[in-house]
């Protein structure tokens, strides 16, 4: 049962939303959607959990759990997993998430230990806790859960947060969620925010005022560090190195793509060898097919990965993991979710490798693009005919390409540094 002091009504539907989660998975259900998969991972989670409690963990050692709910955030904690294991060799280091879309960049953390987020009930919480034992359990972003911070508090376990943010219109400020998380907040002790606003909003939420310091946003050196580690000569970008002039256009939605492509088309009226690199968001066979469609009824040279040469006018990416570097062939990048209710995607991957980022006018929540803007190293198109004369500057003015590009890069290495703030707090709260 939950202690904390907020309204009665609120932690029942949380506990009955809770425990009906739990009753799913355990029903066989049919199809592969992320909803069905992340079911199924959770049967025989915590018996995982007590299993590598048993054999894997090494009192004599602390350990640090670290949350991250899907690949953001998961990016988000990267860079601190790599600085911890540098700097404490003897951490143990637990890795969980919650969205099925991050179970294989999980596996390639190297934690000790990595699996699902139990659902959030008390007993849940007490069973993972006893079989992981950790020192630490920090939250990467924001996503806090209620019961287990409760339990892991009542532990002893000291609580903290990285890459802390709360966006002015979150859903987190209304009535229900703060209402059920401002205990959760008040039992953190130490939070790692990215910005002074994000520092006060947190600081509304609950969070004590002294125990939040801005520290930054550790994507930054996230992707810096991948824009400077990536193999140009390897097998995935030297067989599409070309001098053709490129738009790299990630995560991209349908409704992203019914603007973008008919902008590109436009574009090769201008520049007729412009070449469109494209990662849909979810590369399914029903969203891949339209674009093979589109591509055919307008005689466009399409290719995937495996198949691309120097002609081909459209590179279709039909796998994850890799856009990241594919960036790195870009003129320009054009990232999806602005015309999508989804939300914009990551911008500062393409501004690590110096290429200037267009984007849809949905970015209210994105402090990145905002600066990205202010800084013309980015720019938010509305529709069409914008998108279409924003990519006509890029591709035939060179010298306005390059100044934004310039500008892109330029905002990402001020925001390095927050990785090594982050892991300050955390060894802080384990001498602690």
């Amino acid at each position: 049962m939950i202690a904390w002091p907020y309204a009665a009504a609120y932690a029942a539907a949380y506990a009955a939303a809770a425990a009906a989660a739990e009753i799913a998975a355990h029903i066989p259900l049919p199809g592969d959607s992320k909803i069905v998969r992340s079911l199924r991972a959770r049967r025989g989670l915590l018996e995982r959990y007590e299993a590598w409690g048993r054999t894997g963990r090494d009192d004599s050692r602390p350990l640090v759990w670290i949350h991250a709910p899907s690949v953001g955030e998961g990016l988000q904690a990267r860079p601190v997993i790599e600085l911890l294991r540098a700097r404490r060799p003897n951490l143990q280091i637990a890795y969980t998430f919650f969205s099925p879309s991050a179970e294989r960049f999980a596996a390639s953390l190297g934690a000790d230990f990595t699996d699902y987020l139990p659902f959030d009930r008390a007993v849940n919480a007490r069973r993972a806790l006893a079989a992981l034992r950790p020192d630490a359990l920090i939250f990467s972003k924001l996503d806090l859960w209620p019961e287990l911070a409760h339990e892991a508090a009542a532990r002893g376990t000291k609580l903290g947060m990285i890459s802390a943010t709360l966006a002015d219109g979150s859903r987190r400020r209304g009535g229900f969620a703060r209402a059920l998380l401002r205990e959760a907040y008040r039992a953190l002790d130490t939070v790692g925010a990215i910005d002074a606003s994000d520092a006060e909003r947190l600081a509304a939420l609950g969070v004590h005022p002294e125990r939040i310091a801005v520290t930054g946003d550790t994507r930054y050196d996230q992707v810096a560090s991948r824009a400077a580690a990536v193999d140009r000569s390897g097998a995935l970008l030297a067989p599409l190195a070309s001098s053709r002039p490129t738009l790299v256009a990630g995560s991209t939605w349908p409704a992203d793509e019914s603007v973008l492509l008919d902008a590109w088309l436009a574009l090769r009226l201008a520049v007729p060898d412009a070449r469109l690199i494209i990662a849909p968001h979810e590369p399914a066979d029903a969203h891949l097919r339209p674009l093979r469609e589109w591509a055919k009824a307008w005689s466009l040279t399409l290719d995937t990965l495996d198949t691309a040469s120097p002609s081909s006018d459209v590179i279709l990416v039909d796998r994850m993991g890799v856009l990241g570097d594919l960036y790195a062939l870009a003129d320009a990048a054009f990232v999806g979710g602005g015309f999508h209710g989804a939300g914009l995607h990551s911008v500062l991957e393409p501004a690590a490798f110096g290429a200037p980022v267009i984007f849809g006018p949905r970015h209210a929540n994105s402090r990145d693009a905002a600066l990205l803007i202010a800084c013309r190293g980015g720019e938010s198109v509305h529709d069409r005919a914008s998108l279409s004369q924003a990519l006509e500057v890029l591709f035939t003015e060179q010298d306005t390409r390059k100044q934004a590009g310039a500008a892109a890069r330029a905002f990402v290495q001020s925001g390095l540094g927050a990785a090594e703030r982050s892991v300050a707090l955390v060894m802080e709260i384990l001498k602690a």
